[in-house]
């Protein structure tokens, strides 16, 4: 029970990276490879200041700034310095090694006798405090995300990424719309950090190797299973599918395999899931399901 409570626990927190990377893989269509870089930017950023005394609040909101930052360095790259998508999301992602030794003064750092947001639900079962903190910061992300989307400013945004061409020949300024998605992606990427790095009680500076990867699968996960969806029902799918992808992970660490493993399989299951698609369309996987189960009743 408590591995099934820890799991879900770890698919909130997670979720909250899934829905940071939305924004700019699926709304902007933007590859940002800058999340590699926040994410444990986050992590050092929230670990380094409850180290140094400051509350754990003040802290993870710290993080947040910190990766808003460097979403906004990688805007300024690709849309005032030109430089390719790819290359600009690398090149923070790079320097962020370096900033996030600074901050932490060493390789990894330890919450060992630091108080945490999980503090704040003392008394729990064991892993129900995760589950809590998980519920409470991604039902306030996604419900802003979605009211941020109706408006007219939400409305421009996503025009930026169905066609930038026509936004701008409305009037809209499409720069301004891609460094505002990359600032905010990358803020809750480096919050899903530092909530991450509390629950696990230290921060390590190579904790955003394969993150990418991770994020990419908790969104395909979500919408492989629940298909077609509007805008703010995809929101909520990224956390469903966050939960179900850690499903997978402990399906798998069960049945034996080595937890060095996990980056490998992750990858495999997010090409298995981003595959299903032409798969259901090659095989008719659907009709053929359908018929299954008429014939079973």
């Amino acid at each position: 029970m408590s591995i099934l409570v820890s799991a879900i626990g770890q698919g909130l927190t997670w979720g909250i990276v899934g829905i940071g990377l939305f924004l700019t893989f699926r709304i902007l269509d933007f590859p940002d490879m800058t999340v590699e870089g926040t994410f444990p930017m986050g992590a050092a950023t929230a670990v380094a200041a409850i180290y140094h005394g400051f509350s754990p609040l003040v802290a993870t909101l710290l993080a947040f700034c910190v990766g808003m930052l460097a979403g906004l360095v990688t805007g300024l790259l690709y849309t005032k310095g030109k430089i390719p998508v790819l290359l600009a999301g690398i090149l923070t992602m790079t320097a962020a090694y370096s900033i996030n030794l600074r901050i932490m003064g060493r390789a990894n750092l330890s919450l060992y006798g630091k108080n945490s947001l999980l503090d704040l639900f003392k008394g729990l079962p064991p892993y129900f405090n995760s589950v809590f903190l998980g519920m409470i910061v991604i039902v306030i992300v996604t419900a802003l995300i979605i009211y941020f989307l109706q408006t007219n400013l939400g409305q421009a945004f996503i025009a930026t990424g169905d066609n930038s061409t026509m936004a701008r020949s409305l009037g809209i300024s499409t720069d301004a719309m891609q460094i505002m998605g990359l600032s905010v992606s990358n803020g809750l990427i480096a919050l899903g950090g530092a909530l991450v790095a509390q629950e696990n009680g230290f921060a390590d500076v190579n904790m955003g190797i394969g993150i990418i990867v991770v994020a990419l699968a908790s969104i395909i996960i979500g919408e492989v299973v629940f298909g077609e969806l509007t805008m703010n029902e995809r929101l909520i799918a990224v956390t469903i599918g966050s939960i179900l992808y850690r499903f997978v992970i402990l399906i798998v660490l069960q049945l034996g395999f080595n937890a060095n493993d996990l980056n490998l399989i992750s990858a495999i299951v997010l090409a298995i899931c981003m595959m299903f698609p032409a798969f259901e369309k090659r095989f008719n996987l659907k009709r053929s399901l359908s018929r299954g189960i008429s014939k079973h009743e």
